[in-house]
């Protein structure tokens, strides 16, 4: 405890970290905030159906990414979700469109016209599914206090007008404050709900006979889920690198050094998940909007449905590990790797440079991606078992998935960030070794 109230003392100590840190807690109230504003025309006491729809299946996940805003109906309602759409969209027209490969390749100002290009396509995301959202408004029967054409016209540009200020928060987060600002929104909207899900588990459980003990259990269980969430995070191959003896102007030789390239088990993060989850929603939603009838329609709107079934889960598993594949292809390009290696001198010891040494990098990446993707896929379907063992759903989504990666991944970077403030003035780090073990090495990649 000392230790700790000490490390707050030399984080407040550092101004420019203490600016950083109100500034990031200030624009995170402005969202919260932002996130219980109705829309304007909707009727806030006939929202119960829509609430009971997003309690729980796949709208249950986007409700908890949105911090309940989508179940309330609220100004932004779409969240940030659209912005990481159009995201997902840039980093896959990397792999087939030159414009856009050629813009990664451009430093900052490449970075600056991607960018750019993000927010135009969320734009357009956020204007497509805001009538999506309104009509599923009027499916669950919402009432309204306007006349359905002012209405949609005004919800139109609220919601996408919502999208774009969820966006700039993000991004003045990120620029002014600390840590990832789009990833912080999307974090806070899941822990918004953690503290009603915990007191609801432990008032039904103490109300069981052995409740305090269960939910005790419980609660050692999420500790367990977490600290394996963690490690799958922080985990990583190290691969030794030499670099080769420089000689210097004066004739003075460097000695040559051994470093390690870190290759992470866990490179995709969590997008795997998040794509499989929009594989398993477009068949729902097709089948929901068309009107389609029938003993096959309804087979699949009974399996895609139901989170909690052996058939969805094995189907979402299978889809993460793909996914996992797929993405792990798309963020860690071995061919550059080994180029760079070899333009700066660099070489794994007994494997030749340039084409051997990429080789060589993706069979390792290949070996520590399965056991990764296996690790990922039991992670996600982990609120599923909860449910079936008869945990709270809104509880049981804390014990894996999306929710609990996107949780540790951002907490890890932010506390990365805190920590190289501390460590630059020379205080302390966070943890008693003096950095977050494999968080710096990451980080690197």
């Amino acid at each position: 405890m000392k230790r700790f109230l000490e490390t707050i003392k030399n984080i407040w100590s550092i101004s420019e970290l203490k600016d950083k840190i109100l500034t990031t807690l200030g624009l995170l109230l402005i969202y919260r905030i932002g996130s219980t504003v109705l829309l304007p025309g909707v009727d806030p006491e006939s929202l119960s159906q829509l609430q009971a729809q997003t309690s729980e299946g796949l709208l249950g996940v986007l409700n908890a990414f949105t911090g309940g805003a989508f179940s309330r109906a609220s100004v932004l309602a779409l969240g940030i979700m659209p912005y990481i759409s159009a995201s997902i969209i840039i980093q896959l027209m990397g792999m087939a469109v030159p414009a856009v490969q050629k813009m990664q390749k451009d430093g900052e100002s490449g970075r600056r016209k991607l960018n750019q290009i993000t927010r135009y396509l969320t734009i357009l995301i956020a204007g497509v599914q805001a009538p999506s959202y309104l009509a599923n408004l009027s499916a669950q029967g919402v009432a309204l206090t306007l006349d359905p054409a002012t209405f949609w016209f005004l919800a139109w540009v609220t919601l996408t007008t919502g999208t774009i200020f969820a966006m700039w928060l993000g991004e003045r987060i990120t620029d002014k404050g600390i840590g990832n600002g789009i990833s912080l929104l999307i974090m806070v909207g899941i822990i918004a709900t953690l503290p009603q899900a915990f007191f609801q588990e432990m008032l039904s459980q103490v109300g069981q006979g052995a409740g305090w003990v269960a939910f005790i259990i419980e609660l050692f269980a999420l500790f367990v889920i977490t600290m394996f969430a963690i490690a799958l995070t922080q985990a990583v191959r190290q691969i030794p690198v030499q670099y080769a003896k420089q000689v210097a102007a004066g004739g003075a030789a460097t000695p040559s050094a051994r470093q390690y390239l870190p290759l992470k088990v866990n490179a995709a993060g969590v997008m795997p998940i998040i794509f499989a989850q929009a594989i398993m929603f477009i068949p729902v939603t097709v089948l929901q909007y068309s009107g389609a009838d029938g003993e096959f329609a309804s087979s699949l709107m009974s399996v895609m449905g139901n989170i909690q079934g052996l058939w969805y889960n094995v189907t979402f598993a299978v889809l993460i590990i793909v996914f996992t594949y797929f993405y792990t292809a798309i963020q860690v390009n071995t061919n550059s790797i080994a180029d760079d290696l070899k333009r700066n001198g660099g070489f794994v010891p007994g494997i030749k440079p340039g084409a051997p040494t990429a080789e060589f990098l993706d069979t390792v990446l290949s070996r520590i991606t399965f056991p990764g993707s296996i690790l990922l896929a039991l992670i996600a379907v982990l609120p599923a078992l909860a449910m079936v063992v008869g945990l709270n759903t809104q509880w049981a989504y804390f014990y894996g998935g999306t929710s609990l990666l996107i949780t540790v991944g951002v907490i890890l970077d932010t506390l990365q960030q805190v920590e190289s403030y501390l460590l630059n003035r020379h205080y302390d780090g966070l943890m008693k070794t003096g950095k977050l073990r494999g968080r710096t090495q990451s980080s690197m990649m």
